[in-house]
């Protein structure tokens, strides 16, 4: 699933596209929104909140807001009229087109129109966004300690304390911290170094083309642990380990260096294999 970095950008491309422009086209290729069409609408603008999208537009004096999720297959893309689609037609299930610009989103995992003043109704939830002005470090700390039994790999990836934070970046930051995932986030005692850490992360790579934590970019060269169980660890030369996690409609990996990452004695039953 795309990490909050990944969706700011797609945001920032759908605003720059779109944003002042009427359009032309407005097609909700989805069963709820069959019948909604957006064409004459003037785009306001589009922001990110954690890893959902809001696209807000004036449509006959009112304003509505085109909600989208990326989830795991999602992307938007922006063409010229004419350009062939990247992706099978059949993927398709938003078109905004103006004179100039097609945004298309393929594959989307939420197609959700609402007005805008009931916005809170799909994002009210969300903790504070690691990349939005709202930003309150110490309100995430406090959401992340509601339940300091919690794993803490389990706590930041919660959107509810903290909104951006996916798979990848919840596996690196555990690493940067020296924190084994599965220790309880009550346990954390640089807890604040780490949140700092969560943004710091987000806010550097959301201006770059490919994501990094170690600030090498070459391929295979720019994570700590995230899918390097087969690797050893770049820091002492461990293997790295994986334990899949949750139940299995949701089942994760979890990426750790034994060493560098050592389990407390309450988690130290958890294994995982070093590849």
């Amino acid at each position: 699933m795309p990490e909050g970095d990944t969706v700011y950008r797609a945001a920032r491309l759908l605003d720059r596209s779109l944003s002042g422009r009427r359009l032309e086209t407005g097609d909700l290729r989805v069963p709820q929104h069959a019948t909604a069409d957006l064409a004459g609408a003037t785009v306001v603008e589009t922001v990110s909140r954690g890893k959902h999208l809001l696209t807000r537009v004036e449509l006959d004096g009112e304003r509505w807001t085109l909600h989208t999720h990326l989830k795991m297959e999602g992307a938007w893309r922006v063409l010229r009229p004419g350009q062939r689609w990247p992706r099978p037609a059949h993927q398709a299930r938003v078109v905004l087109a103006t004179a100039d610009r097609q945004a298309v989103g393929f594959s989307l995992g939420i197609v959700e129109l609402l007005p805008t003043a009931e916005e809170d109704s799909t994002v009210g939830h969300l903790g504070p966004d690691l990349l939005g002005p709202d930003w309150d470090e110490a309100e995430a700390l406090r959401r992340l300690l509601t339940d300091p039994d919690r794993p803490v790999i389990d706590a930041l990836l919660d959107q509810r304390n903290l909104a951006g934070i996916g798979n990848m970046y919840a596996a690196e930051l555990c690493f940067v911290g020296g924190v084994h995932p599965h220790a309880p986030v009550g346990s954390v005692t640089g807890l604040p170094r780490l949140v700092r850490r969560a943004r710091q992360m987000l806010d550097l790579n959301k201006e770059r083309p490919v994501q990094s934590t170690t600030g090498d970019l070459r391929e295979r060269e720019r994570m700590w642990v995230y899918r390097r169980d087969r690797s050893p660890c770049r820091r002492c030369g461990t293997p790295v380990a994986v334990a899949m996690r949750g139940p299995a409609e949701r089942e994760r990996a979890s990426y750790w260096c034994p060493r560098c990452q050592p389990a407390p004695a309450d988690v130290a039953g958890v294994s995982g294999a070093a590849g």
